[in-house]
């Protein structure tokens, strides 16, 4: 047996045992009063061994245990950050014997008052803790961490896991496209979502992928451009279109190609490429671009 199944099989273990105590490890709902990013800015002003008076209630992964006795440390992993939380056994009396259930990757949710240690971290003291997600498969190893790009691309949500950071790549990406189509609107495009199945492909010299309709038994097309649907538009009476979403060339695929990819067409009635900007363009950017680089990102030209 690998280490990974008796890994699993020890988390089956638990599982079961949680199930005969009455816990729920799937539970639907939990409520969450703050992010770990908010805790932490709201509480940055406490001193050394101050402990605050309102409550709070958080819920994350956890990402490491320090077990020290009849009290234990762990930090969880949110969508904005990491956050300490402390247990104490005279506090949580008998459920302080269920954390001996709990592994790295699990999901918990908590209630207690923010502190800051002795040592200076922000941490939740906990009054209260719930099992929202017993995890069945270990996290990887921690010191390594998952560095293998092959893995990472195929297993994002480990990635997003184990390497937070990645997060701010779609997080840009997604203020990057709502940029895009708040200048495009702000001039008048209107944005299609045109069919992704075609009985005809064109617009591009590519490859595509072949399906099969069995209601009509036809052969249909997954996409290769948008730019045909556009056109169309355009000869129905529209001026200015445009749209964003996925096309598909059965071509390479590596690392930095993949047969599915996003792509943005814009066309518009009247003008060619000889058009001169009225400086909307060139606002538009400046204001992107301060955008990214509030986030941190270097733009290069």
């Amino acid at each position: 047996m690998s280490n990974e199944d008796v890994f699993i099989q020890n988390r089956l273990k638990k599982l079961e045992e949680m199930r005969k105590k009455g816990i729920n490890p799937y539970p639907y709902s939990y409520d969450v009063s703050h992010k770990a990013e908010q805790i932490l800015e709201k509480y940055a002003g406490l001193e050394n061994g101050e402990k605050a008076d309102d409550a709070v209630s958080v819920a994350g992964r956890i990402m490491a245990i320090r077990k020290m006795g009849k009290i234990q440390f762990m930090h969880i992993l949110d969508s904005t950050a990491k956050l300490q939380i402390y247990f104490e056994a005279n506090t949580l009396g008998e459920n302080y014997d269920n954390l001996k259930l709990l592994d790295i990757g699990d999901i918990i949710g908590v209630k207690g008052k923010v502190m800051r240690t002795k040592r200076g971290e922000i941490t939740v003291f906990a009054e209260n803790f719930t099992v929202l997600t017993k995890g069945i498969r270990p996290l990887p190893e921690k010191f390594h961490g998952l560095t293998d790009k092959e893995t990472r691309y195929r297993k994002r949500y480990l990635d997003f896991i184990m390497n937070p950071h990645v997060r701010n790549v779609f997080i840009t990406r997604s203020k990057i496209l709502k940029e895009i189509r708040k200048y495009l609107e702000e001039n008048g495009f209107i944005e299609f979502e045109n069919p992704v199945l075609e009985s005809q492909y064109g617009g591009a010299a590519a490859k595509p992928f072949i399906t099969h309709h069995n209601a009509l038994d036809i052969d249909l097309f997954l996409r290769i451009s948008l730019e045909l649907p556009l056109k169309r538009e355009l000869v129905g009476g529209f001026d200015k279109v445009y749209a964003m979403g996925k096309v598909f060339r059965n071509e390479g695929v590596d690392q930095n190609h993949n047969p599915e990819f996003a792509l943005l067409e814009w066309y518009e009635a009247y003008v060619d490429y000889n058009r001169q900007d009225d400086g909307q363009m060139r606002g538009a950017y400046q204001e992107m671009r301060k955008t990214y680089e509030k986030d941190g990102f270097q733009i290069q030209r």
